[in-house]
């Protein structure tokens, strides 16, 4: 009877075994054929999280879950995704990212463009340019790609003149003839600095937060032409993977370039 028992209970404990050998292949699955299902992605809240939450059905009928991770920085999101915290991200242009890369060593790319922000001139003070005073204040962007577009704009603008070189700084300035002081800020601050300037540069998605309207409410507006179109960034390693393809033709589809022609009305254009 011994003898019975125990080869009985042997057979108990090899068929449990195997079952939570087959639960755990099973919970396993998708990993061990290199499915997965989870998107990641890192965004600033206006614009970027909304034209993201545009995507997701489309996402969604591919059985992907998307989480969104929104961040108020130029910074965090590049190396969340350099260091495998997020799968994408969603809110920087080509030089930025090209120029972050670059100074930080991350080996991180982009997929594709999927709008563009009009950066423009903002002021609480003047109705025009032309009523810059002599030694008026302006604020712009403090990162070197954001802050050599701003100068860009104020040249268009006839502000000033910038020596030839591939991205002025503001000791680039040539001609300044109003003797203009200009500002160094972080981009989200600067809607908060208008009440003290005469004038800032402000990027769409921080103009937007600010209930400011591109359309009505910029002195000067960038070219919907502009080069700068923010894009999917990704890890080089992944750019290839069959999610971030998913991810970025989701991005690039007609239900988002109507979600951002419908929502924006010009002030934000799509780049595909």
């Amino acid at each position: 009877m011994k003898k019975i028992a125990t080869l009985l209970l042997a057979a108990l404990l090899t068929v449990g075994l195997t079952g939570c050998a087959q639960e755990k292949a099973s919970g396993d699955g998708d990993k061990s054929t290199g499915e997965d299902k989870t998107i990641v992605i890192g965004a600033s809240i206006t614009p970027h999280k909304d034209i993201i939450e545009a995507a997701i059905p489309g996402l969604e009928e591919k059985g992907y879950k998307v989480e969104i991770e929104v961040f108020e920085d130029y910074v965090l999101p590049n190396t969340a995704l350099a260091d495998g915290d997020l799968d994408a991200n969603f809110f920087q242009h080509v030089p930025y990212l090209e120029n972050m890369a670059s100074e930080q060593d991350l080996d991180i790319t982009w997929t594709v463009k999927v709008h563009i922000e009009p950066m423009g001139v903002y002021s609480d003070k003047l109705t025009k340019l032309d009523e810059l005073e002599e030694g008026a204040e302006i604020v712009i962007p403090n990162d070197p790609s954001n802050g050599s577009r701003a100068l860009l704009l104020l040249e268009k603008a006839g502000v000033i003149k910038l020596k030839d070189v591939e991205q002025p700084s503001i000791i680039d300035i040539a001609e300044n003839p109003k003797n203009i002081e200009f500002t160094e800020l972080d981009a989200p601050q600067l809607p908060r600095a208008l009440q003290d300037v005469a004038a800032a540069v402000i990027n769409t998605n921080y103009a937007l937060e600010a209930d400011l309207n591109p359309l009505k409410d910029a002195l000067f507006l960038e070219d919907s032409d502009s080069p700068y179109a923010n894009v999917i960034a990704v890890r080089t390693e992944d750019k290839e993977s069959q999610k971030i393809k998913d991810l970025s033709e989701a991005m690039n589809s007609e239900a988002v370039k109507k979600y951002i022609e419908e929502t924006y009305k010009g002030s934000i254009v799509p780049a595909f």
